[in-house]
């Protein structure tokens, strides 16, 4: 007897498996909300209407990039620029996505390549922890509950933040702008704990932005020149240690 019959015999495997993602992927909405009004505020305060900003996490659907975009808009910088810093900043993706069809082979690929373009740090990771559900009837709508849940509850958080923008004081969503540092400070330190060279990569990315600008390059340029290199030098400062 299936993990399905032994525990709702009164529910589809349809709705079972809708009903487990959707509780696997609650504990992600917890995190994504508040940093998804922080978002939406803070695009309002950049200059961003109530639907651009909803449209940005609705079509790109990535947290950290669209900080990113609102902190380079809000200092006037070009459309191409924009988009080549966010396709930098973003092309962990294409890592992720290849794992994510490799574990879950027991998926048709009409389900992976779809469920693969909703996948976000999050999601994967909580995704990566439940492989058995891709070989169980109806896993794929399982994988499906936790990216839309995710989804949901990250273009909902951004509309909500665009409404309060336009109530709150204006001295309190500028101070929101922190928020910005605080996001890439909480996702830098954990891995610098593990491994200090990873600080240095970090260190090394902000000399090459500061000296690109120095040097006369646009603010969009500088910080995807920075990204690159400084990315590029940690194929030489961590090296995977021979077994």
């Amino acid at each position: 007897m299936n993990e399905f019959t032994a525990e709702n015999q009164k529910v589809s495997p349809s709705m079972y498996m809708i009903r487990r993602g959707v509780a696997t992927g609650f504990p992600i909405v917890l995190g994504y909300l508040p940093v998804a009004i922080t978002y939406g505020v803070l695009a309002k305060q950049a200059g961003m209407s109530l639907l651009e900003l909803t449209l940005m996490s609705a079509l790109v659907f990535a947290g950290a990039a669209q900080f990113m975009a609102v902190n380079m808009i809000a200092v006037g910088t070009g459309v191409i620029e924009i988009i080549a810093a966010t396709f930098v900043l973003n092309f962990r993706h294409f890592v992720m996505s290849f794992s994510f069809i490799n574990r879950l082979r027991g998926l048709n690929l009409k389900w992976k390549a779809p469920l693969s373009l909703g996948l976000t740090d999050e999601s994967f990771a909580v995704t990566s922890l439940h492989t058995k559900e891709a070989k169980m009837e109806k896993g794929a709508l399982f994988y499906t509950a936790i990216i839309l849940t995710a989804y949901l509850s990250w273009v909902l958080g951004s509309m909500l933040g665009g409404l309060l923008g336009e109530i709150i004081p204006e001295r309190l969503s500028q101070s929101m702008g922190v928020a910005l540092y605080a996001l890439f400070i909480g996702l830098l330190v954990p891995s610098v704990k593990k491994d200090r060279r990873i600080g240095l990569i970090a260190i090394l990315a902000m000399l090459i932005n500061f000296i690109c600008v120095e040097l006369g390059m646009s603010t969009g340029w500088a910080i995807v020149a920075a990204t690159v290199l400084g990315g590029m030098s940690g194929i030489f400062l961590i090296k995977e240690e021979s077994p």
